[in-house]
This record gives structure tokens, C-alpha cells and sequence, in this order.
């Protein structure tokens, strides 16, 4: 006689053993359904990867911003763990300890408040490391092309926002999320400004009167100029992989647009980061006698040069030097904080602290890297740094204009941590970029052993910490 187990199957062993009829009539044919029935095949949906970033103006206007990332992380997680297998990249386990080192860096914490602070930052990094498996594992579904494709619609949205604060700089309205959050809660500096949204940075009661700097659809300028440079290595990339088809003219005629709103952020580290981009991309077209590539960054130079020339953007950038004294400031910042950091180097104080500078930032912010040195002492931004050019490093063969550019992208986010905040999209895009070049199967990765004879040493393959 059979066993009830037998009789009454449950779901996973019907998703694993079941005929496709009998599958689809235990599971309503629904669109979450099919994600699901896809994740039992070994293929992963492409709907949480996208949903981060096409619908990434919807989050902005709800209020939710940056938290859509560890929203669809937990969906990702789900989709992962049903599929049973996942697979990581060689040498992951150096960031497994930088999370590790990070949350006990808890121990550091005095208040209540920071431990907010310090579990929403918690949470980001570890929504990046579930993006970063994500890609890596749905090779299927998540191919190059596709993952550019989603990346300069995203480059799109902050193009648009961009715009947004340079045609109505004044503009702010309060989120839905604002009506259901409590006054305790909306009243912290940085929840206001997720639920109070503003299209630009800018302080009407400064004595600096200086002018609004476009910022949607992010909460700082420096985000912005953060995303935007380091997609548009990418976006020209997919500029370069649509040549002949519509989109190529549409995304052709907004790179120049989107240079307004770039050049008035006014956002010297973002400048920093394009530069480098260009340099380094030019450098490796030199050495390959790349002429196509040397011609096009040409070409591009050239419609910067001339829109520096139609925009106010040295007569601004001047001012904004004049009235204020930021490399000063960041700076004696700096100086602080690694003062500061010496009497707690192993793990650091958990969160940023108020400066003993009346006026200033607090310590362990305006930079990724000072904000983990401070947060997580000198182990922590050891191991974070080092995974970081780590994956920059593993991807320089990266070929074709896509693999180039990603490989790009991680160079400009390895030199951007030293005064961007990246977590994040920053890091989330870094991450992306690193899972798409180190899959099996790239030119960065090999999928196979080398042929016997060919006196290639054969590489590794990925890890599976799940099965």
C-alpha cells in the first residue's frame, strides 16, 4: 500500500517529478506562477532584475527609492533557493568576510539611531551580494545584450530626472510613503528626504547661495553623478550592439542631451570618473590599435568641448569654488576621521558619528571608502577593497564592446569609493557589471578545462555553495 507521501505528494516534489499537465493544473497559471515553474526548470526570471530599474521612477515617487534593491533581492533569494543550486565566483569568499567583519562591526554602535542606520546599510550590501549571485546564475535569461539594454533604460531615468531639476529646480512633493510612516520616523534627516522628495540639492537658507543642483532621481548629487558615470560606458556599449536599428538613433541623440544636466551638477568626481573612463578605455584602443575606438572617443571629446562652450559650466564651477571651500573641508574631514579611527581600528564604530567640527559632515561619510574605515576599521575596507579590485582585475580580457565597458565600469567604481558613497546603486551596478564578465563562458571566465595538448592551464570552475 502506498504511503500517504506517496498519495499526497507536496508541491516541490511535484514541481520536481510531475508531468508539465499535471504542474500547471496543481499551480494556477498565473504570471507568478510561470517565474516559478521557470526557476524549477534552472532558468531565471528576468521580471526582479528588471523591475529594479525600468520601474525604478515609480519606486522614486512612491517614496521607496533605494529600498526597491533589497525588495527584489528577497524575490531573487526565493527564485534562487527553489531552483536549489547556486553558484559563485572564485575567490567570493573574501566578500562573504567583509559582510561577516561588517555586521560584527555592530558592537560599535551606541544608539538606537545608528543601529537603524547601521541595519539599513547592512541590508543594501547584502541586497548587492543577492543582485551580484542573481546575474551570475541566470545566464539563460539574463544575457549581456538584454542586461545593457536594462542599464541604458535606467541611464534614461536618470537623464530625465536630471532634466527634471534643471527645468523646475524648486520642485518637492511628499511620497505616499510620507502619509504612512510615523512623525518619529519621517522626522530622521534621511527618511525625510526618501519621503519628501526634491529634484535637486539645494539649501534656499545657505549663506553660499549657491545655485540647485540637479539630483533626481536620487537623494544627493553625487549619486547622480555617481550612476550616470558609470553607465555611460555602458550605454555606449548598447549604442554600439543596436547600430543600425532605431534604438541606436534614439539613444545616439540623448548622450549629448544628457550632457546639460551632467555638466550642471557641477560634480567634480563625476568628471574624475568619465575622465578616467575615457583614458583608460583610450589607453587599451592605443595598445590594440583599436582605431575605430580612438576615432569615436574622439568624436565624443569634441561634443563635450563644445558643450563646456554653450554651458555655463566653468562661470558656475568657479563660483561654486569661490563660495565654498568643500576640498578644504573634506580634507580636514578626512584627517578626522582617520585620527578617529585609530582609537577603534578592528572594527571601528558600526555607523558615522558627528564631527568634532562644528558645521561639518559627520566623520566616515563623503566617501565609501572613509565611511567603511570609520565604520568597520581597517579590516573592513581591506577586505571590501580588495574584492573590489579583485573583480576589476579578473575582468581585464574582457572583449566586445559590452564586456569592455563593464570592465570599464568597475575601474570607475574602484576609483569613485574614495569620495562617492556608493552603496547601492554604485556598488549594485560594479556588481552587475563583475557577474555578466565572470560567468563560465567568458572570455574573463572559461567554462571548460583546456584542451589536453594545448599547454593552456586549464582554470577552475565556479564554486556551488548551494545544491
Amino acid at each position: 500500500m502506498a504511503s500517504p507521501r506517496a498519495l499526497y505528494p507536496d508541491r516541490a516534489s511535484v514541481a520536481r517529478t510531475a508531468s508539465e499537465p499535471l504542474r500547471r493544473a496543481l499551480m494556477p497559471d498565473t504570471a507568478y506562477s510561470r517565474a516559478v515553474r521557470r526557476g524549477f526548470r534552472g532558468d531565471l526570471p528576468r521580471w526582479p532584475f528588471a523591475a529594479i530599474f525600468v520601474a525604478y521612477p515609480l519606486w522614486w515617487v512612491l517614496g521607496i527609492g533605494d529600498l526597491i534593491f533589497p525588495l527584489a533581492a528577497a524575490a531573487m533569494a526565493v527564485l534562487l533557493l527553489r531552483r536549489g543550486r547556486v553558484e559563485v565566483p572564485r575567490s567570493f569568499g573574501i566578500w562573504l568576510l567583509f559582510l561577516a567583519w561588517m555586521l560584527a562591526s555592530v558592537i560599535g554602535i551606541d544608539t538606537g539611531g545608528r543601529l537603524v542606520g547601521f541595519a539599513y546599510r547592512a541590508v543594501l550590501y547584502l541586497a548587492a551580494t543577492v543582485v551580484l549571485l542573481y546575474v551570475y546564475n541566470a545566464r539563460s535569461t539574463l544575457d549581456r545584450r538584454y542586461v545593457a539594454g536594462v542599464l541604458t533604460v535606467f541611464w534614461g531615468v536618470v537623464v530625465a530626472g536630471g532634466w527634471l531639476g534643471v527645468l523646475f529646480p524648486l520642485l518637492s512633493f511628499a511620497t505616499p510613503l510620507a502619509a504612512i510612516l510615523p512623525e518619529s520616523l519621517t522626522s530622521n534627516e534621511v527618511v525625510g528626504e526618501m519621503v519628501f522628495r526634491r529634484v535637486t540639492q539645494y539649501d534656499p537658507t545657505s549663506y553660499l547661495q549657491l545655485d540647485p543642483r540637479p539630483s533626481a532621481p536620487f537623494l544627493y548629487t553625487n549619486g547622480w553623478g555617481n550612476v550616470y558615470s558609470m553607465l555611460l560606458p555602458i550605454v555606449i556599449a548598447y549604442l554600439v550592439s543596436v547600430r543600425g536599428s532605431r534604438r541606436f538613433w534614439l539613444v545616439l541623440a540623448l548622450i549629448p542631451v544628457s550632457f546639460v544636466p551632467a555638466f550642471l551638477t557641477l560634480n567634480r568626481g563625476m568628471f574624475l570618473g568619465l575622465g578616467v573612463a575615457a583614458l583608460y578605455v583610450g589607453l587599451r584602443a592605443l595598445v590594440r590599435r583599436e582605431w575605430k575606438v580612438i576615432g569615436g572617443l574622439a568624436a565624443l571629446g569634441l561634443v563635450v568641448g563644445l558643450a563646456v562652450v554653450v554651458l555655463p559650466v566653468q562661470e558656475r564651477l568657479t563660483e561654486r569654488l569661490d563660495a565654498s571651500s568643500t576640498t578644504e573641508d573634506r580634507a580636514n574631514l578626512y584627517q578626522e576621521t582617520l585620527q578617529r579611527t585609530l582609537e577603534s581600528p578592528v572594527f571601528g564604530y558600526g555607523a558615522p558619528r558627528p564631527s568634532e567640527t562644528d558645521g561639518a559632515p559627520s566623520a566616515g561619510t563623503q566617501g565609501q571608502v572613509w565611511t567603511l574605515l570609520f565604520s568597520h576599521g581597517f579590516p573592513g575596507v581591506l577586505l571590501f577593497m580588495a574584492w573590489l579590485v579583485l573583480l576589476a582585475w579578473r575582468t581585464r580580457h574582457a572583449r566586445g564592446a559590452i564586456g569592455v565597458a563593464g570592465h570599464t565600469m568597475l575601474v570607475v567604481l574602484v576609483v569613485e569609493v574614495f569620495y562617492y558613497g556608493v552603496v547601492v546603486n554604485g556598488l549594485a551596478l560594479g556588481f552587475i557589471a563583475a557577474a555578466l564578465l565572470l560567468r563560465p563562458g567568458s572570455e574573463a571566465e572559461p567554462a571548460t578545462a583546456a584542451v589536453p595538448g594545448s599547454g593552456a592551464r586549464p582554470r577552475r570552475r565556479p564554486r556551488v555553495v548551494l545544491s
